[in-house]
C-alpha cells in the first residue's frame, strides 16, 4: 500500500457559503485517496504521531511559508480537438465560425499523429494550469478519440472523454458528419468499450462519455440510440443544451419543447449528463435537471462570445442545481479556470446591474440577487464541478481524491501578493481565486501523483 503524508495550510469549499481554512494541515494519503485529515488545533496527540511516522518512513512532504493547497480545479467542458485555434476568430459570427475554423479544423482528427501532437500539448496545458479533471468533447473519429483517453491516462489526468455524435445531413458539413445514425452508435459503442478496456485504467481515471453534439446534428435514431448506450453502460453524457437563441429556437421548432425535456425524452438527461451553457433555461427546465441530478457546465466566456445571454448562476446555485466551470475551450478563449471564475463573478455582477448605460439603473434589465461571491464561484469550479460529475473529487476532505494544487503566493513579480499583517486568511483565499495565475501552481496531483511542476 503507497503511503504518503502531506503537511500544508488548507483551503476549500465543503458548500457554497462555507470556507475551511486549516493552517499546517496533516494530510494522510493512502493509494491516491485522503485517510486523514488532521487539524493540529483539535487532534495535537494525533498529528504528532502521525508527523513522527512520516518523517521516520521518509514519506513527508511539507509546504513552506506561503504554499497552500487548494482542491483541483475541474473543467466540465472543454472541445480537445478546438486546442489549436484557441485566440482565433472570436469576432465571428457563430455561424460563420463553426463552418470556417471549427468543423475543417475537428475534421483534420482523422490524421492520428496531428491528433497526439495537439492533445499531447493541450492535456499537459491544462495540468499546468490546475486543472485536474476535465469532460472532454472529442471529434467524430474513434481512434483519435481513443487517444485523447489514453494520453489522459498516461499523463495522469481525471478526465470524462466522450466521442462526438454529428449524423444529421441537414445540419453537418460533408467532409465532418457520421455516415449514417446506425454507423454513429457503433462508433460511440465501441468508444465506451475500447476506454474501459484501456491497459492501465482499472482505477478508471478516464471515463467514457456519450456526446450528442447538441441537438441539431443529431437524428431522433442517433439520440434515441445514444440514450440507450447511457443506460447500458451507466457512462456519463455530455452535450450542448439552450445554449444561443438560434439552437434553443431550433428545438422548440422541431420538437416544440425545450431541450432539457426534449433530451430527456431520449433519455439523455441522467444523474451523469453535463449540460453545457444552458443560458436559455425556463424555470421547469431548471427543476427537470435538478429532479434527474444532472448538472450544468457554466461557460460564461464563451457564453458573451457566442451565446448572446448570461446563465443565471445564482439562481441555480438557490435551487441546489448541479453546475461546474467550463473553459468551452476554444470557445472560450483560455485554459485556465481561474480565469473562468472571475468571468463568472463579472457575468453575474452584470446580470444583476444591466449594461445599457443610456438607460436610467432601474430599466437596464436588471435581475436584482444575481451576483455571487469568488468563494461561491470556487465551489462551483471544485466541489460542485466533483458532484456534478458524481465524482469523489473537488474537495480536499477524508475520502476524496488528492487531487490537488499548491498555490504558491511568493513567486516573484506576480500579481498574486500576500501582506500578512494586513490580511485575513479570507482575504488570502479571495486573492488566490482573484489574481492566481498558472506560474503561482508549483505543482498539480492527482490520485497523489504528481503530474505537473514547476
Amino acid at each position: 500500500m503507497s503511503t504518503h503524508t502531506f503537511v500544508g495550510t488548507v483551503f476549500e469549499t465543503p458548500d457554497r457559503h462555507t470556507l475551511n481554512h486549516i493552517p499546517d494541515a496533516l494530510i494522510v494519503v493512502q493509494n491516491g485517496t485522503i485517510q486523514q485529515l488532521i487539524d493540529p488545533t483539535k487532534d495535537a496527540t494525533g498529528y504528532a504521531s502521525a508527523l513522527q511516522a512520516a518523517e521516520a518512513a521518509g514519506t513527508l512532504t511539507r509546504l513552506k511559508k506561503g504554499q497552500y493547497f487548494i482542491p483541483g480545479l475541474i473543467d466540465l467542458h472543454v472541445h480537445a480537438p478546438q486546442w489549436p485555434q484557441l485566440g482565433m476568430a472570436l469576432d465571428k459570427p457563430l455561424e460563420e465560425w463553426l463552418q470556417h475554423y471549427t468543423f475543417p479544423l475537428e475534421a483534420k482528427y482523422k490524421d492520428i499523429e496531428f491528433a497526439e501532437k495537439s492533445y499531447s500539448s493541450l492535456v499537459s496545458t491544462l495540468l499546468a494550469n490546475g486543472t485536474t479533471t476535465v469532460a472532454y468533447f472529442a471529434s467524430i473519429h474513434l481512434e483519435a478519440s481513443v487517444l485523447l483517453a489514453r494520453i489522459c491516462l498516461d499523463k495522469g489526468q481525471r478526465a470524462v472523454v466522450g466521442r462526438v455524435t454529428m449524423d444529421a445531413t441537414d445540419q453537418c458539413p460533408a467532409y465532418y458528419c457520421d455516415p449514417s445514425p446506425q454507423e454513429a452508435l457503433r462508433l460511440s459503442e465501441s468508444f465506451v468499450q475500447q476506454v474501459r478496456a484501456l491497459p492501465g485504467n482499472t482505477k478508471e481515471l478516464v471515463l467514457p462519455a456519450v456526446i450528442p453534439r447538441f441537438i441539431p446534428s443529431c437524428t431522433d435514431e442517433s439520440l434515441r440510440g445514444l440514450g440507450e448506450i447511457a443506460k447500458k453502460y451507466g457512462c456519463h453524457v455530455q452535450t450542448h443544451c439552450s445554449e444561443s437563441d438560434w439552437e434553443h429556437n431550433y428545438v422548440i421548432d422541431r420538437f416544440k419543447k425545450h431541450d432539457a425535456f426534449a433530451l430527456d425524452d431520449f433519455g439523455l438527461v441522467t444523474r451523469r449528463t453535463i449540460l453545457a451553457h444552458s443560458n436559455h433555461l425556463s424555470h421547469e427546465d431548471m427543476e427537470l435537471i435538478k429532479e434527474r441530478g444532472a448538472a450544468v457546465g457554466h461557460c460564461p466566456l464563451s457564453n458573451a462570445y457566442f451565446a448572446g445571454a448570461i446563465f443565471p448562476l445564482r439562481k441555480a446555485l438557490d435551487m441546489d442545481m448541479h453546475v461546474g466551470m467550463g473553459t468551452d475551450i476554444s470557445g472560450g478563449p483560455t485554459a485556465s479556470v481561474f480565469e473562468v471564475c472571475r468571468y463568472s463573478l463579472m457575468c453575474a455582477r452584470v446580470l444583476e446591474s444591466g449594461t445599457d448605460a443610456s438607460l436610467v439603473a432601474a430599466r437596464r434589465s436588471q435581475r436584482s440577487g444575481s451576483h455571487v461571491s469568488s468563494l461561491e464561484a470556487f465551489f462551483v469550479a471544485t466541489a460542485n464541478g466533483g458532484i456534478s460529475l458524481d465524482l469523489k473529487i473537488g474537495r480536499i476532505a477524508p475520502g476524496y481524491f488528492f487531487d490537488v494544487l499548491v498555490i504558491d503566493t511568493t513567486i516573484p513579480n506576480s500579481s498574486l501578493m500576500i501582506f500578512e499583517d494586513l490580511e485575513t486568511p479570507e482575504e488570502v483565499f479571495e486573492k488566490i481565486v482573484y489574481s492566481a495565475a498558472p506560474h503561482n501552481i508549483t505543482h498539480t496531483y492527482v490520485s497523489g501523483r504528481l503530474v505537473s511542476q514547476r
